[in-house]
């Protein structure tokens, strides 16, 4: 094995200083297993009672009507997230797509937002109109309001309620850490944080951005109280074969709304063909546990090798998981592009290509991202990214394979090293 490994370009200070942190994590290794095993069976469980079947896979095409393939996928995934309804469909083309379809048709003209977790992950300030932008809901006459968490990362509760007031209608609440450095929150604290909000307001619809923390936890937010679970299926729940697509699981009164607003008034969730990519969708969710396991054991990983570098690593090598996302604070604009390069390299797609930071849609400063994906900006697959400004963080997420997080992480490192950056 060490052999492969300096055919492919690593070191071998890097591959033995790599292969003792390895040897270490096995014990973590095998809780992220049991957690896997437990939501595969979920998964599997739910996709028996709905009686999956090959006529699932059949493609529909026009307005899509009659689609049982369709219809039963989203009862799937109602019933794997322990809600009333669900919306999975090709026409939400991300996860900011699916949060701001959530937003946009469960809120109405002098509604109120209120975010209790500070500021939300950069392309909802456009969504929501913190940056100027066309069509946001600021546009609409809808307020925002946030609080920003505690020094420590737990919650204002003082600030929280002080700032529900009669036009609090919906509380969007964050999961990951996105581009920032606070930590991310386990169900279980998000289930604190709804209950909280609830015995304020009782009806305050409680939406959750769970982008990336699908199945590393055994329950999801829709398991303590969140009225919509909102995520893309480029992301944990694809399993890395969805091209495309978002969904939505939730209240039925919640999923009725958003589906009226994803087509129109009168048609909701009766239209929209599938073309074919069901099988993607069935196939990759019926495999996500794993892969997610995967990506998460790469995560550990990486916390591990540069927390020992010196780097600090949020979430630290030894802490709880409850996403698939490790920063790692690189404090030099060289040393985030060496990381990325190096993510870049050992990709199965474009792994010659030398990525370069850039001004990207949405976000307010150059952004360098490596992703060498098969589905474009599927954040599943190995990919790093971050925003060319202090304290220059990069945010290292997924791989379809532990094997290739693991190359991954490697590779980035070995870029430090040449870069002289990281001395082993």
């Amino acid at each position: 094995m060490k052999e492969t490994y300096l055919s492919m370009g690593i070191s071998e200070k890097t591959y033995e200083f790599c292969e003792k942190i390895e040897q270490d994590l096995k014990e973590r290794f095998c809780e992220i297993d049991k957690v896997a095993e437990q939501n595969q069976m979920k998964v599997l469980g739910a996709m028996q009672k709905n009686h999956v079947s090959e006529a699932c896979f059949a493609a529909t095409t026009g307005y899509g009507y009659n689609d049982m393939g369709r219809e039963t996928l989203e009862q799937v995934y109602a019933d794997t997230f322990h809600t009333e309804a669900a919306l999975v469909r090709p026409q939400i083309t991300c996860g900011t797509h699916a949060l701001a379809l959530a937003l946009s048709a469960n809120l109405r003209p002098g509604d109120e937002l209120l975010s209790p977790v500070g500021k939300p992950y950069d392309t909802l300030e456009e969504v929501i109109g913190i940056r100027q932008s066309v069509g946001s809901l600021r546009e609409y006459n809808i307020s925002y309001r946030q609080v920003d968490l505690l020094s420590d990362g737990s919650f204002d509760w003082e600030g929280i309620r002080a700032a529900i007031n009669e036009k609090t209608k919906v509380a969007t609440i964050q999961r990951s850490k996105g581009y920032q450095t606070r930590p991310t929150l386990s169900v279980e604290r998000i289930g604190e944080l709804i209950s909280f909000i609830k015995s304020i307001k009782p009806d305050v619809i409680c939406m959750v951005d769970n982008c990336y923390g699908e199945f590393i936890e055994e329950i999801e937010p829709s398991d303590v109280g969140a009225d919509m679970t909102v995520g893309s299926l480029i992301k944990n729940p694809g399993g890395g074969l969805a091209p495309i697509g978002g969904y939505i699981c939730g209240t039925a009164a919640c999923i009725e709304q958003c589906a009226y607003r994803l087509s129109a008034p009168g048609l909701g969730q009766e239209v929209g063909a599938s073309l074919g990519v069901l099988p993607s969708f069935y196939q990759g969710f019926f495999l996500a546990p794993t892969v997610a396991a995967g990506a998460l054991k790469g995560a550990v990983f990486a916390a591990n090798v540069f927390e020992k570098l010196g780097y600090d690593v949020i979430p630290n090598g030894t802490e709880p998981r409850y996403d698939i996302i490790q920063a790692v604070t690189l404090k030099k604009p060289e040393a985030l592009i060496a990381f990325c390069q190096g993510i870049q390299a050992a990709a199965p797609v474009d792994s010659y290509v030398t990525p370069e930071p850039w001004d990207m849609p949405g976000y307010d400063s150059q952004v360098i991202m490596a992703a060498g994906a098969f589905i474009q900006g599927s954040s599943i697959e190995l990919s790093a990214d971050g925003p060319l400004k202090e304290p220059y963080a990069v945010y290292f997420q997924g791989g379809l394979t532990w094997y290739h997080a693991k190359y991954g992480i490697m590779m980035a490192l070995e870029k430090l090293v040449q870069a002289g950056i990281v001395t082993l």
